[in-house]
């Protein structure tokens, strides 16, 4: 699990099956004092997070592939949900 800040949504024309209903947020890794921590990334969002949102992501494809329901999606991070302030 890491910490995370919304930054943006990722729009997309095209993109696997598997992931036509799915939100895509931008989201900058954070440390646990708030500071950056590496690249931003892109995950699917079930829980509604917005703009500026600190969101807790994983890493577990396995667990991201089942949420969607496809076995062979290419997604990796999912959020799993958000901070309080």
């Amino acid at each position: 699990m890491q910490l995370a800040q919304v930054v943006g949504q990722a729009i997309s024309t095209v993109k696997h099956p598997s992931l036509h209903a799915w939100k895509l947020l931008v989201v900058q890794p954070l440390t646990k004092e708030g500071k950056e921590d590496g690249d931003p990334f892109i995950t699917i969002d079930s829980m509604g997070a917005g703009m500026g949102d600190r969101v807790i992501v994983s890493s577990d494809g396995a667990g991201a592939r089942k949420l969607v329901g496809h076995k062979d999606s290419p997604v990796r991070w999912l959020v799993l949900g958000i901070c309080d302030k």
